[in-house]
């Protein structure tokens, strides 16, 4: 045998031991694996962080006094751009927080006003229709209560609660370190990330070989432009989306208008599933005001759906990703199960990449195997993605 199968050999050998090895100590191995994913998860927040805030970065650094590149301006481009993009980022929470959290105190008042009365009157109604079965009175005439138990009732649900309130603090203080080195990391990868970029093409370069640069760098290409466009477009729909809901609850003058339309705006930015999450909630709010008024939001909101569905996210979404509605539906359900929120986001523009790699490598092989003058008849689908990635870029 020569070297080369050697090698291969060896390796066949050393991957055949590691699985076995693996599928003996499974557990031993999972759990080490959820506790490199643990320690790793403030670097995970600070990559997708850093990514989201490179698309704002790069948008101020384009106009960043674009014709001038003396030192000040050269030095200080990359710090300040950055600083902005964070300042409108916490400008928006703040605003959207500021609409939200004040219009659900309200409301969470008016359901406590509302409550106690009708509990009034139902336990009222309950002793009328009562006094027609004297047997159910006497039963409940005759019940004991036991002090001692109910005490120590109390007391197991008042350690259950203080327990309960340590937990979460633990979780909220967990949370916040994550985010905040996240915030680190991200600041970092942001301000230093040509040089990040250059090592990385070095590595490439030395211990990669030309072919399979070639198929990381296109990958990465396709990846990028698919995330930048869905990311840019579900904003730019998640606005449309909350304002024609604020519109449409003001002119039909609907309770809470301004928090129903941020609400179902927000929650917008999840592919498919998310609006419909935040029209139930805003007609929760409602309904403590008016069930009426809460029947019209959500028979409003059901027709606003049907013309964002078919007209608004194909134009702003859609034609930007190329990725057919079934797929959508697809990567929105199995990137929900697998990571949440987070997978259902990220599921769509990783779906829409690898759908179009797939069908650029189909492309490719059929044009190799036809011959050039029958390759020259055959026109690609309107479908395909290449194709709609060239129509989005001439547009």
């Amino acid at each position: 045998m020569d070297k080369q199968e050697i090698k291969r050999g060896v390796f066949v050998a050393a991957l055949a031991v590691a699985v076995c090895v693996i599928v003996q100590n499974f557990s031993y191995v999972q759990g080490l694996v959820g506790i490199a994913l643990k320690a790793l998860e403030p670097l995970f927040i600070g990559c997708i962080m850093a990514y989201i805030f490179n698309i704002i970065m790069n948008f101020f650094e384009k106009h960043y006094f674009p014709k001038k590149n003396n030192k000040f301006i050269s030095s200080s481009r990359r710090p300040l751009c950055l600083l902005f993009s964070f300042a409108i980022t916490i400008a928006i929470i703040v605003l959207i927080l500021n609409i939200i959290i004040p219009e659900i105190i309200n409301a969470i008042k008016l359901m406590y006003s509302v409550i106690p009365p009708l509990f009034v009157k139902f336990r009222d109604w309950a002793m009328v229709k009562l006094e027609e079965y004297p047997d159910i009175q006497k039963e409940i005439n005759n019940i004991e209560l036991d002090t001692a138990s109910i005490a120590e009732k109390v007391t197991d649900h008042a350690f259950g609660l203080f327990n309960s309130v340590i937990s979460l603090i633990g979780t909220i203080t967990a949370t916040v370190t994550n985010l905040i080195l996240g915030i680190i990391f991200a600041i970092y990868l942001l301000l230093r990330k040509d040089k990040l970029k250059e090592d990385l093409n070095r590595f490439q370069n030395l211990f990669i070989s030309e072919k399979i640069n070639k198929k990381i760098n296109r990958f990465f290409s396709v990846a990028h432009e698919t995330f930048t466009n869905f990311f840019i477009g579900q904003f730019i729909e998640a606005i449309i989306i909350g304002s024609l809901t604020f519109l449409g609850a003001s002119i039909l003058r609907l309770p809470y208008a301004a928090m129903t339309g941020t609400i179902v705006g927000v929650t917008a930015l999840i592919p498919i599933v998310g609006a419909f999450g935040g029209a139930a909630l805003s007609a929760f709010i409602i309904c403590t005001e008016s069930p009426k008024q809460a029947l019209i939001f959500l028979i409003f909101l059901i027709i606003l759906q049907q013309f964002e569905g078919n007209i608004i996210y194909p134009k702003v979404v859609g034609s930007s990703i190329g990725l057919p509605g079934i797929w959508v539906l697809a990567a929105v359900t199995l990137g929900g199960g697998l990571c949440g929120i987070m997978g259902m986001m990220l599921g769509v523009p990783l779906a829409a990449t690898l759908y179009k790699l797939y069908f650029e490598t189909i492309e490719q092989k059929e044009g190799r195997l036809l011959p050039e003058s029958d390759s020259k008849k055959i026109e690609k689908p309107d479908s395909s993605p290449a194709k709609q990635m060239k129509i989005s870029k001439n547009k």
